[in-house]
């Protein structure tokens, strides 16, 4: 006959839906990790380059940031400011410097915004004596990780940053993001709704390696 700790166990496994590490006790089988969700959404989500013409809804853009700042970071500083951008007004104006810029990007005629067409940015920032890069990577990747299980598609990007960071004419849209005065802009990460399911890149496995003496 199962003991009362054991039927609570098992009903606590039931009702997660997975299976759990057994104890010394008794060993339950290794939670597939296709049941796993966190497994999941790491193995499934990719960099997104087309977004819907579509809203993200404040409530999911609210649980992505608050994803974020519970990254963790060294001796919980949280050296991180962080900045949601949903206005078509900012994205259109600064876009329209990046344009001035570079005019061959509107040879494109799928070019509506410098970050990837998407609907919203988020702006992450840091001390600007650095040494925080780590720390706001771990809140950028908890960020994207949770807009995957929200259904949203996301992608960091490096090439805004640079020439919102060294333009003159960008430098009133850095402004905006209101950043305390001793903070840079370190990310960018457009988010929003997917307009496509890219495949995964290969992975080199060869660069992981047990050491075992």
């Amino acid at each position: 006959m199962k003991t009362p700790k054991l039927l609570f166990l098992a009903g606590l496994i039931a009702l997660a839906g997975c299976q759990l590490k057994g104890s010394d006790e008794q060993k339950i089988e290794k939670a597939d990790e296709n049941k796993n969700e966190v497994v999941q959404a790491i193995m499934e989500r990719r960099s997104i380059r087309k977004y819907k013409d579509k809203p993200v809804e404040k409530e999911k853009l609210d649980l992505v940031a608050t994803c974020g700042i519970n990254a963790p970071s060294g001796m919980n500083k949280q050296p991180w400011e962080i900045r949601i951008v949903d206005s078509k007004a900012y994205i259109d104006g600064i876009t329209d410097i990046f344009k001035e810029a570079n005019p061959k990007v509107q040879e494109d005629p799928n070019f509506k915004n410098m970050f990837r067409n998407a609907p919203c940015v988020i702006f992450i920032g840091t001390p600007a004596n650095g040494g925080s890069e780590f720390d706001c990577g771990l809140a950028a990747e908890n960020m994207m990780l949770a807009a995957y299980s929200l259904g949203l598609g996301t992608c960091c990007l490096g090439g805004p940053i640079r020439f919102m960071n060294d333009n003159d004419k960008a430098k009133s849209y850095l402004e905006k993001l209101k950043f305390s005065d001793d903070y840079k802009l370190l990310y960018a990460i457009a988010i929003g709704y997917p307009d496509e399911t890219p495949d995964a890149k290969p992975r080199d496995s060869n660069k992981v390696m047990f050491i075992y003496d």
